[in-house]
């Protein structure tokens, strides 16, 4: 990807940035149009994107500006006079979103260099009886994965998928049932009620483990042990591959510190078989 095309300036321009759905509809608009970007009225933008004109003025806000025609003097400043052939992007926005997921692995192989951190987050989960599994709005498909999968060699997983006021009534029956850890991801945007639930059970006594999209995320003052997988932002909603592949890794540890899981996972491929469970 050429680092200096307008399209690839546009993209930096909105990399990191915490946008809503809206706003990156915008976005990926001028990515798409990344020569015309700098020329057109906020009209133009709102109708190329398939939004309000108010949106439009919003999303500059959101970058930093004071409204939408300091973002377009902006683009303006830093577009050259004239693109010379062959320095368009090598990648469409589809493309950049992959490359863009393919380095959040990169980052998470470095931070794993030192395994450590994974490693007490296994022993804290396989001591945990039962084990609850956080997860609300993005992050719940996560929780559900994670705990699909515990649940083949941790006797007794409980996922917490739904908010509300039932939430600290569950967060209560697995403290009193004996549980000494929770597992949570939480994925941007961040619920209210996520951090009122970890704060609860960390008032109840349970050890926060904690997957997050940053090290700096809002749950991170409630969480004991915080280990980051950032999301990718190039597409309208979240791509999470990064905190899914730490959820496995996660499951790796926890097997690691239960001597029956082998035995579980023996057990259950022999029923597997035996009821013809899967189409081999």
């Amino acid at each position: 990807m050429s680092g200096s095309s307008p399209a690839a300036r546009l993209q930096r321009l909105f990399e990191g940035r915490r946008l809503t759905p809206t706003q990156r509809r915008i976005a990926h608009s001028m990515v798409r149009r990344a020569a015309d970007a700098p020329f057109l009225s906020s009209v133009e933008l709102a109708e190329l994107a398939g939004v309000s004109q108010p949106s439009v003025t919003r999303f500059a806000v959101a970058l930093g500006f004071d409204g939408y025609p300091a973002l377009r003097r902006h683009l303006r400043e830093v577009a050259p006079a004239e693109t010379a052939p062959g320095t368009e992007d090598a990648y469409n926005e589809y493309q950049q979103a992959v490359r863009a997921e393919i380095e959040n692995l990169q980052h998470l192989t470095e931070l794993l260099a030192d395994p450590a951190p994974v490693e007490r987050a296994g022993r804290l989960l396989a001591g945990s009886r039962p084990l609850p599994v956080l997860g609300l709005r993005a992050a719940s498909s996560q929780a559900r994965g994670f705990g699909y999968f515990a649940a083949k060699v941790h006797p007794d997983v409980r996922v917490l998928d739904e908010g509300g006021s039932a939430l600290l009534d569950r967060i209560d029956a697995v403290s009193r049932a004996g549980a000494t850890a929770l597992m949570c991801f939480a994925l941007p945007r961040h619920p209210r009620e996520v951090l009122d639930g970890l704060a609860y059970a960390q008032e109840q006594g349970l050890t926060v483990v904690t997957v997050a999209d940053s090290a700096f995320a809002p749950v991170a003052k409630h969480s004991d042990l915080l280990i980051p997988g950032a999301v990718g932002t190039g597409l309208a909603f979240d791509t999470a591959c990064a905190p899914m592949l730490l959820g496995r890794v996660l499951l790796e540890a926890m097997c690691d510190a239960l001597p029956e899981a082998q035995a579980r996972l023996e057990d259950f491929d022999a029923r597997a078989a035996a009821r013809g469970l899967f189409v081999e």
